[in-house]
């Protein structure tokens, strides 16, 4: 019945509006909105020397906070509406638009809300260093490398493989991804850290239970850097491609590592079929690298994830297979029961709880 689908199309909306109320809550816009109101009404306020950025930052304030209002009121009263139609067919047929364009708004203005950042809407490199555990940790590597594959498939995003140095025995020693898309950085800064597996070792053959460490780190693609590179700060080489790609793989020199001596920030790139094209990425990854470093700087992280040990005591989620099974994300509490799923590439449930978690924060 119509109704009933009306119902159902509203319930998949519980989430998202569960999640938009909860960042309202914690986030103090409407403290700030009202603080900006009551200083633009001042007599003297066409004397404050911050008059126009008040006023600009008013104005935005005020169309998010007219958008959180209607949509939290149309939200109460449609659940209203059908039930008040739900013997009227006709008239339930005019609330199916009226519906669909209000899940569609708040989707919308939930991942407005929630990516603000500066840089939230860019693409992204994302990168994948497998830490203490030996073969454990470089096989817990390659499953955290498929997990963000899924996750980019289940997003639309198009990953790129730039990198990838196999492990020893198994799985890999590093990988690294350009993560093209709106709002892949945004998505995916929270994943930055350090990743801890608990799981009974497919590699000991007394199925004893190990602990594995992995480290992600994110940055996103600058479209525009203000950062001069001097040639001479550069130390190129080229190498021979390995692991997993075409034909062309270990036939011809065509992967490139570039060293920023001054920093001893080190990318490589072995996609592209050309030394050219590998040349062009790493390029991109380095820039890329380069401005996060400054903004850390700038902003005083010098306890930057890049300074942590990859081991216990450090890590910002834990994935416990044995004895029981259980994903938990130790800076926002946010739990799920089922790895599978997570390792599968249902992140948004954590990645929605992180970006609520920086804004009350």
């Amino acid at each position: 019945m119509l109704i009933d689908e009306l119902k159902d199309q509203l319930k998949t909306t519980e989430s998202d509006i569960a999640t938009i109320k909860t960042f309202w809550q914690n986030s103090k816009l409407d403290e700030t909105y009202h603080t900006l109101k009551t200083t633009s009404l001042e007599e003297t306020f066409w004397q404050n020397p911050q008059q126009a950025s008040i006023s600009k930052e008013l104005q935005r304030l005020t169309l998010i906070r007219e958008q959180y209002v209607t949509i939290v009121k149309v939200d109460q009263e449609l659940p209203e509406l059908i039930n008040l139609f739900e013997d009227d067919e006709q008239e339930l047929k005019k609330l199916q638009h009226e519906v669909s364009s209000h899940c569609k708004q708040i989707k919308q203005f939930k991942i407005s809300l929630l990516l603000d950042g500066e840089h939230d809407t860019f693409s992204c490199f994302l990168s994948i260093n497998s830490g203490a555990g030996g073969t454990e940790s470089q096989d817990w590597s390659e499953i955290l490398l498929r997990m963000y594959l899924r996750f980019c498939e289940r997003q639309k995003f198009h990953a790129t493989i730039t990198d990838y140095q196999p492990g020893e025995g198994a799985g890999i020693k590093s990988a690294t991804l350009f993560i093209r898309g709106q709002n892949a950085y945004g998505l995916l800064k929270g994943e930055q850290g350090i990743h801890r597996l608990v799981r009974i070792s497919p590699f000991d053959a007394s199925k004893r239970r190990h602990t594995s460490f992995a480290a992600v780190f994110v940055v996103p693609e600058y479209s525009e850097s203000k950062i001069v590179i001097d040639p001479k700060d550069l130390r190129i080489d080229t190498y021979r491609a390995g692991g997993a790609g075409g034909q062309h793989v270990n036939k011809t020199d065509s992967a490139v590592r570039i060293t920023h001596i001054p920093t001893n920030i080190v990318v490589q790139c072995q996609s592209e079929r050309s030394q050219t094209q590998n040349k062009e990425t790493a390029m991109k990854m380095l820039m890329a690298k380069l401005m996060q470093k400054e903004m850390e700087e700038k902003q005083a992280k010098i306890d930057a994830i890049e300074r942590k040990k990859i081991e216990w005591g450090s890590q910002i989620r834990s994935y416990v297979l044995h004895p029981y099974k259980m994903v938990k994300d130790h800076r926002t509490e946010t739990e799920s029961p089922q790895p599978d799923l997570v390792l599968d590439g249902e992140l948004m449930d954590f990645i929605e709880a992180y970006l609520i978690y920086i804004h009350a924060h």
